[in-house]
């Protein structure tokens, strides 16, 4: 009885362990990554850009490249998690190449800005309205947009009812930054499947003693105003179901959803990079550029 019993007890506890590691070491795990700085050397900028300092309304300093408009629109270019302004210099000679102004910094906690770290990018927002002040205080500019890559599209989207100036946002791969966020997407609530993101971000919350964002969906309703186009990569199925909940949060006159075939999270850009600049260029002429005196 005892040989039996014996493989069963270390099969058990292989099972506990296995459960302990997945369900509670790894999300807190992830949380505490996740709540490091990310510093980062970037390269000089791109041709046509210039490097400036940026300080958030809490006082944090953020580095930033900037080039001046030549259409009167310009644009809020933000990086992915744990990432820096580095990862979107593609993006950035884009825009430039089209006339727009760009003003790309490293969030904070990121590449070489100050600040504490958060991939998640609960605080965000500031580092967003500090760029949309430095756009609005600019000769020329008479509308603004954002373009941002995962996290950084989901910060731009979590920043609209708090940013009148930004009237136009592309997101690319912006899922989710906390539990009510998570939550958006229907069927996710039941313990389950939330179990360990709800761990997650409630141990991120410990770590970095900061409050959880303004969901986004709630701020996309908070800026009734603002066009929307949602980039989902097709091998990234969350990415679609998360853009369909912020298509319905802004409504179908506003937003809209692109899903790109057999691109992987934020690659639409490398697989297909004439057809993006032009469905995305396409966006923002006509969300920022049409009828503006």
């Amino acid at each position: 009885m005892s040989r039996i019993n014996r493989p069963v007890k270390i099969a058990g506890a292989a099972l506990v362990i296995t459960a302990l590691v997945l369900y509670i070491a790894l999300p807190i795990g992830f949380a505490a990554f996740a709540s490091l700085a990310h510093p980062a050397h970037v390269s000089p900028p791109p041709e046509g850009f210039t490097e400036v300092e940026l300080t958030t309304d809490d006082g944090v300093p953020l580095v930033a490249w900037y080039a001046p408009s030549k259409n009167g629109a310009a644009i809020v270019l933000v990086h992915g998690a744990t990432d820096s302004r580095e990862g979107v210099r593609g993006h950035a000679e884009m825009l430039r190449d089209a006339g727009f102004g760009v003003i790309a910094p490293d969030l904070r906690g990121h590449g070489e800005s100050g600040g504490r770290g958060n991939a998640f990018g609960w605080e965000g927002t500031r580092d967003v309205r500090a760029a949309v002040a430095y756009l609005d205080a600019q000769d020329g500019v008479r509308s603004i947009g954002g373009l941002g890559l995962s996290l950084g599209g989901e910060v731009l989207l979590g920043a609209l009812n708090s940013t009148p100036s930004l009237s136009a946002v592309a997101a690319d791969g912006a899922t989710h930054r906390c539990t009510a966020e998570f939550l958006a997407v229907p069927g996710r609530d039941g313990i389950l499947r939330s179990g360990v993101t709800r761990l997650m971000y409630a141990a991120t919350g410990v770590f970095t003693g900061e409050e959880p964002p303004v969901p986004i969906v709630e701020s996309i309703a908070g800026a009734p105003n603002a066009r929307l186009i949602l980039i989902a990569a097709g091998e990234e199925p969350d990415e679609a179901a998360y853009g369909t909940a912020f298509v319905e949060a802004a409504g179908p006159t506003r937003a809209e959803l692109w899903t790109v075939p057999g691109a992987v999270h934020t690659g639409a850009f490398r697989l297909d990079p004439e057809g993006y600049r032009a469905r995305v260029m396409g966006f923002f002429h006509s969300a920022l550029l049409t009828g503006k005196v």
